[in-house]
């Protein structure tokens, strides 16, 4: 907690002062190096301040305090929201200048009278911004009653007070005066451009007549429209294919028991054999790395010779586990074997590689590689490779898979994981309780299933969809209000074309092709554009995952087919 008005550049000199007087010893003790040796090897070391109130938006380090949401999310959103604002604008626009004849005499009459350009302008203008303070005390209600509904969307505990602070409420003035403005600006200009001798001579043809610009604007609000729809349907399939996704472990049917530290050694050991006893319970591991539990693992690094060089360190995840993990995961060894401590004694100093580490060493026969590493009083100790296993996601699919080490662990018993096979899932956890209580009690029994922890991995992007699909909907609709505004004008200007077109034998179906082919043909132009725009998005976001779906050819079939539909 530093003093305020301190800056963060002051934090971090301080800082920097400390780290160097304890790192540089502590260097010299482990790797027999000094900063400076490192610094010109093209290495670093050191700590970096980071504001706490920037951890939830902008940081996107491991094991920070909870799942973070990202920046980028809430710009892409508020873009998106104001998108969404101005198809509202565009209907607005669209349906004022489509119905201007309705109001070309009461133009023609006011400029007779001596009303000036200005002053029609600032009639239309103020006639647009009270239909949007209408429109805010009509959204303030449907916002209060939705904001539950909002509060589990986002996964947020907002009041509906916040709608009516002093901080906000300024800024819904601003914006009903903004999109009054916006949306009435054209209509106003385009009005009180009629010349009134035009207007009363009758010049200014009743009817619904083309213009480019109200096209323009139709294609405007059908391309966001469309574009929203790909995002979906994009991030929906991603999301599927994380969730189905082989990676390399067996996440169902696993329970996770924190805390099992507080047990100690034997009390640890005496839970595991009593956990073996319940008839739903096939195997149990007990180590302080239980996959998507964590998402920062331990990482050292690793020498192939004694020196223990720094400039030759191989940097790979440390992984501290015992004989039962491999096969309570459920992963799979494709060399070697298995630790086994009461066959092998010498296991006490085996290690298992997985397939990215045996690459990154470039060697051909892994089980016969020795590695060196030190113990905490920085003693060397040699490791001997005992086994290989498949490469498995032990970090989430944003990153891939680098190079690991498993260690037999004889010391930390930090989580438990707990295989089961049972449909009664809440006996079996009131039992595997009872089991624990019985190991010592007064310690409080905490658990969590695998599964549910891996989709948490995930949260932000769970969110992101459901947020996407309710404003692809949102947008969607508000665009065909507007269409079938324009659409029943149309069709209320040709009354008389549609009657004659009956009497000589059209059908419904003929009527309703002839009204709406010229908007399909708008929705389609707009489709075009959106389809790369939003193809380039998407591919730009999948690029953030190391481990991604491809853009089907039918995602852009199905939006271009919803639009039209």
């Amino acid at each position: 907690l530093v003093q305020p008005g301190t800056t963060r550049a002051e934090v971090q000199k301080d800082v920097d002062a400390v780290a160097k007087l304890h790192i540089g010893r502590a260097l010299q003790e482990m790797v027999h190096s000094s900063e400076a040796d490192l610094e010109k090897a093209g290495n670093h070391v050191g700590c970096q301040v980071f504001p706490l109130t920037d951890v939830h938006l902008h940081s996107n380090k491991s094991n920070e305090l909870e799942a973070n949401s990202n920046i980028q999310f809430v710009y892409i959103f508020s873009v998106i929201a104001v998108l969404i604002l101005l198809i509202a604008c565009v209907n607005f626009m669209n349906l004022s200048t489509a119905r201007s004849a309705n109001r070309a005499r009461e133009v023609g009459i006011r400029k007779v009278a001596g009303s000036t350009k200005g002053h029609l302008i600032i009639q239309f203008l103020t006639e647009s911004i009270l239909l949007s303070l209408f429109a805010l005390v009509l959204a303030l209600s449907i916002a209060v009653l939705l904001l539950p509904m909002f509060n589990q969307l986002a996964g947020k505990l907002l009041h509906p007070d916040v709608l009516f602070s002093g901080r906000f409420l300024p800024i819904l003035v601003l914006l009903v005066l903004v999109v009054g403005c916006l949306a009435g600006s054209y209509p106003a200009f385009y009005l009180s451009s009629f010349q009134p001798i035009h207007v009363l001579k009758g010049k200014i043809a009743a009817g619904f007549k083309s213009s480019w610009l109200r096209s323009s604007l139709v294609v405007f609000q059908f391309f966001i429209s469309i574009g929203l729809i790909v995002s979906t349907l994009v991030i929906y399939r991603q999301l599927h294919y994380i969730r189905n996704k082989e990676v390399g472990f067996n996440r169902d049917q696993v329970l996770v028991i924190h805390d099992t530290w507080s047990l100690g050694r034997d009390g640890t050991t005496n839970l595991r054999q009593n956990l073996l006893t319940l008839a739903g319970v096939t195997d149990a591991t007990a180590t302080p790395d239980i996959l998507t539990v964590q998402d920062l693992y331990w990482q050292e690094g690793w020498f192939r010779d004694a020196s223990l060089d720094a400039r030759k360190s191989i940097l790979m995840t440390t992984l501290r586990v015992d004989d039962h993990y491999i096969p309570t995961l459920g992963m799979q060894i494709v060399k070697g074997r298995n630790f086994d401590l009461a066959q092998f004694p010498t296991d006490s100093t085996a290690i298992i590689l997985n397939e990215a580490a045996v690459a990154t060493l470039g060697v051909k026969d892994p089980l016969k590689l020795i590695l060196y590493n030190h113990d905490d009083l920085f003693k060397t100790i040699t490791y001997h490779v005992v086994g290989v296993v498949k490469d498995f996601n032990y970090n989430s699919m944003h990153d891939k898979i680098h190079p690991l080490v498993m260690v037999f662990n004889t010391y930390n018993w930090g989580t438990m994981a707990v295989r089961f096979n049972t449909n009664d899932v809440f006996s079996l956890v009131r039992q595997v309780e009872s089991k624990f209580h019985a190991v010592k009690q007064g310690v409080p029994f905490s658990y969590s299933f695998m599964d549910n922890d891996f989709d948490k991995l995930y949260h932000t992007e769970q969110q992101t969809g459901k947020i996407f699909i309710t404003f692809a909907v949102l947008a969607i609709l508000i665009a065909c209000i507007g269409l079938f505004g324009l659409v029943t004008y149309a069709a209320e200007q040709r009354t008389k074309e549609i009657g004659i077109r009956k009497v000589l034998g059209a059908g419904v179906t003929s009527i309703v092709g002839l009204l709406s082919r010229d908007f399909t043909m708008l929705v389609g132009i707009a489709a075009l554009i959106a389809f790369p725009a939003a193809w380039w998005a998407m591919y730009k976001w999948l690029e953030t995952f190391a481990y991604r779906t491809e853009i089907s050819w039918w995602i852009f079939l199905v939006a271009g087919a919803v639009a039209l539909a």
